[in-house]
């Protein structure tokens, strides 16, 4: 199939822009809960009503009007994911003020670079080192006019300066703002080259939050006796985080935040809130995977947790295959088996997710297939998803009544697909951004007559789901001609518990090669059952039955391709590869030019 498209479920907005939910609820069902808030003494959640929630919206939207903020105006956030920037974030469109996010550790070039390019008059910041990146180039920004830091009282600043404002006042603005109006301008956190910001209408941003709430209501909405929630934890400077935070706002779903995806962070937090679904990444759910093998191993039970691994996984492919019509469903053999395992394994996965998550969704990076389906045998089921900022998060998902597993899914309603000559993946949709800020060349060159270009590489199957094989951009060729997609083989050598990153190199050399890091955590549990002592980085690394562990993954990835495409040889490298010294960017995507320079070395003893 070389196009498909899912028919819209509601047409546009015609009026109104993304504020307006949050004292539309008010309205409505004033004493409903729509937030929690952890406190940071106690370390207590307590609940925010959408009374209390528009209240402090109106009382911040006031005193940013008192401060200056005018209708139009682009204003920065620059924070972890918390309760304030949710805050700030609706306060500010409900002025018709323009947001600007910027990642948390974003270096001071890249922060002049963004608040340069769209010309930003005012910026709030979560602390002093972030005041102290501003101020190191805040000579070179005459526009900006004004910082506020959250740790230092900005909300309790702003409603004091609002005080005596009227209300009616705030609401001519929000009255003022329309779905054409601009919400944000989001900055890619790129691969390579300097960021671009794509322009996101406060339409765009609706019809794909209310599409996705609408079509995945088994995931937005809670089981009877059940209030729905979430905990937010991906970056709300990515269109992934904000997307959540948007549609938890207008789905009157109660929404929870939390700064660190960490697991020693984030499984604590998801205990005590208990949210009933979650949004992540993949690397969120390989994280309780491999924790929880872990955990059996030092039980001495990794023999029937891989059993239950394997029950779960042919347990969810015969759902999946009845789904479709091409099997019966499980066997009462598998029935009687999978019950067994639920007491005994899966339980103990679900609980370690706060015990109330049925389904979450997956996005930013491919899944492993397998992953997937033990996920839905345990009781939890993942709608893997694909999309990207230009078109305001997802354009396609797995259907809640018809999942297959390694796959992105079927393009969300009011959306279409297309493959094209090339094996690109073209996308159309009310959800397409408006083009990149001040750049109508980098614009011109990806929207082509209604088709968003995406610079993915993807096939449809016959059902129009579709399957990311990897990015034009970071195909690489050989010294004897051979293209070779270095995503796939990546991420299987990424399965093995042991090994955190893995980079294929290759282009312009006679074979492919990799470079792989290690998981510290994973690493120190595997020395532990084998009494092997803890040695530095750089001696570990050459340990032989290491490097025999990460040659079968190797050799497990090597599997999916042909010879001429398969990994010959490896380096494992003492440390991983970090945001801080420009190797990642913020979603942790790898930067592979960046990667292949610092390990120069590494790549050239990779061809002798």
């Amino acid at each position: 199939m070389r196009e498909f498209t899912n028919p819209p479920l509601a047409s546009a907005p015609r009026a109104g822009g993304l504020a307006d939910a949050v004292f539309d609820h008010a309205a409505e069902d004033p004493p409903r809960v729509v937030l929690g808030r952890k406190s940071e003494e106690t370390g207590l959640w307590r609940d925010v009503t959408a009374a209390a929630f528009r209240d402090e919206v109106l009382a911040v939207a006031k005193g940013l009007l008192a401060q200056g903020v005018r209708f139009g105006d682009r204003v920065a956030l620059m924070s972890r994911t918390r309760y304030e920037w949710t805050l700030l974030d609706f306060a500010l469109w409900t002025v018709g003020a323009q947001v600007v996010p910027l990642y948390p550790t974003s270096s001071a070039e890249q922060v002049f670079w963004m608040l340069h390019d769209a010309q930003v008059t005012a910026v709030v910041v979560e602390h002093e080192d972030h005041a102290m990146t501003v101020g190191s180039v805040v000579d070179r920004l005459p526009l900006l006019r004004r910082l506020w830091q959250l740790d230092g009282d900005a909300v309790g600043e702003l409603t004091r300066a609002g005080r005596d404002l009227d209300d009616e006042v705030v609401h001519r603005h929000r009255r003022a703002v329309t779905p054409s109006s601009v919400a944000t301008v989001i900055y890619t956190s790129g691969t390579t080259g300097r960021p671009k910001g794509c322009v996101l209408s406060h339409a765009n941003l609706m019809f794909e939050v209310d599409t996705v709430v609408r079509r995945w209501e088994p995931v937005f909405r809670s089981r009877r006796g059940d209030e729905a929630s979430t905990l937010l934890f991906l970056p709300l400077a990515h269109v992934f985080g904000r997307m959540v935070q948007i549609a938890a706002i207008r789905g009157r779903v109660k929404l929870g935040h939390q700064p660190s995806l960490s697991a020693a962070a984030l499984l604590p937090d998801l205990a005590a809130f208990r949210p009933t679904f979650f949004l992540a990444v993949p690397y969120v759910f390989e994280k309780v995977f491999h924790a929880a093998r872990r955990t059996a191993e030092r039980e001495g039970r990794a023999g029937p947790f891989d059993k239950a691994v394997d029950v779960a996984v042919k347990y969810a492919e015969a759902l999946e295959a009845r789904a479709f019509g091409t099997g019966p469903g499980p066997s009462a053999g598998l029935r009687v088996q999978h019950q067994l395992f639920d007491k005994l394994v899966y339980a103990k996965v679900r609980e370690a997710l706060g015990g109330r998550v049925r389904h979450a969704m997956s996005g930013g990076s491919a899944m492993d297939r397998r992953l997937g389906l033990f996920f839905a045998g345990a009781g939890v089921t993942v709608f893997e998803g694909y999309g990207l900022t230009e078109c305001s998060a997802a354009a396609t998902a797995n259907p809640p009544e018809r999942t297959r597993y390694g796959t992105v899914g079927q393009a969300v309603p009011g959306t279409a697909v297309r493959i094209a000559d090339d094996g690109e993946v073209w996308l159309r949709g009310d959800h397409v951004f408006q083009g990149y800020l001040n750049d109508p060349e980098a614009t011109d060159a990806v929207l082509r007559d209604g088709w968003l270009a995406t610079g993915d590489l993807g096939s449809l199957d016959e059902d129009g789901y579709l399957t990311i094989t990897g990015r034009k951009k970071e195909i690489l060729v050989t010294s004897g001609g051979k293209s070779v997609s270095p995503s796939r083989l990546e991420e299987r050598v990424r399965d093995h518990p042991l090994v955190a990153q893995c980079v294929v190199v290759g282009n312009d050399r006679p074979y492919v090669a990799a470079l792989v890091t290690l998981d510290a955590e994973a690493v120190d549990h595997w020395l532990a059952l084998r009494d092997k002592p803890r040695l530095p980085p750089a001696e570990l690394v050459r340990d032989p039955d290491l490097e025999t562990e990460v040659r079968r993954a190797v050799v497990a990835a090597n599997t999916l391709v042909s010879q001429a495409e398969s990994i010959r040889t490896f380096r494992i490298l003492a440390h991983q590869f970090t945001e801080e010294h420009g190797l990642l960017t913020p979603s942790l995507k790898l930067k592979r030019k960046a990667i292949e320079e610092a390990y120069a070395a590494e790549v050239e003893a990779l061809y002798p």
